[in-house]
């Protein structure tokens, strides 16, 4: 295990959890393997991204190639801090780097579970042009990718706890609370970080206006998916109606009227 280095060790945590997790506790090895990880998540997150933009054009899945590591790495910047210190005051005797490790060998678990979604992502744009469909499978591979990215930190952190004896088993519940409050501060960001996918109908946008939610977004598309939104079906102006207006009777005929009906003397 020590002579393996570089990227090789880094996929381990797909096989040789135990080992891996060994390495991630070594404080010789951490600093490398944190490295190690920043790069292929940030390498894996690109790919996906491109991925995404592809479906609108050249320049979105450029933006779209960046925006996405740019989405993890905010989450993250966010959320680790709170949960650092938390895990310090409960008694966690992992150092700064070592968590930070711990929390990234998931985040390459789900960035790789990603990145291997690409065929079938590529698939469903060649054979099909519905752009709600496309935004619920991208939904659906985030949400399936991240379950399996949590579940490895949380192994992670019961190595730590079980065999080194240097985490305390209380924060491995924090922490089931602290991915509840990353999945929410990862929703807002990419709401705010929108379009990733971009409609083919419409121009290459970086950012979009701020208006609605996440959560709308996706009802959203599951009603225009199921063509149940009166929005996603074309609105037919009703024809206007003519309206006549009657021209006002003068007065002098009708007063010739009146004396015409009179009898005749």
């Amino acid at each position: 295990m020590d002579k393996k280095t570089g990227i090789i060790s880094v996929f381990e945590v797909f096989q040789n959890r135990e080992a891996y997790f060994e390495q991630l506790n070594n404080n010789k090895n951490s600093v490398r393997a944190t490295l190690y990880q920043a790069l292929i998540i940030l390498v894996l997150a690109f790919f996906y991204g491109l991925i995404m933009g592809s479906y609108n054009s050249l320049p979105q899945a450029l933006v779209t190639g960046i925006k996405v590591p740019l989405l993890l790495l905010l989450a993250l910047s966010i959320c680790f801090p709170a949960f650092y210190v938390i895990q310090y005051m409960l008694g966690s005797r992992l150092s700064l780097v070592q968590m930070i490790s711990t929390v990234l060998s998931g985040f390459v678990v789900l960035t790789t579970i990603m990145a291997s979604f690409a065929p079938i992502v590529i698939f469903f744009m060649i054979t099909g042009n519905n752009y709600s469909f496309l935004k619920l499978l991208h939904v659906g591979i985030f949400v399936f990718s991240g379950i399996f990215g949590m579940f490895t930190i949380i192994e992670a952190l019961k190595f730590s706890c079980e065999k080194k004896n240097v985490y305390p088993k209380i924060g491995i519940n924090i922490f089931k609370i602290w991915v509840i409050i990353f999945a929410f501060v990862g929703m807002q960001l990419a709401w705010n970080l929108r379009p990733f996918v971009g409609d083919k109908n419409l121009p290459m946008e970086i950012l979009r206006q701020k208006e609605g939610n996440f959560y709308f977004a996706v009802f959203q598309a599951m009603g225009d998916l199921m063509g149940v939104n009166k929005s996603s079906q074309p609105k037919v102006k009703p024809e206007p109606k003519e309206i006549i207006k009657q021209k006002p009777v003068p007065d002098t005929l009708i007063k010739n009227k009146s004396t015409n009906e009179q009898p005749g003397k």
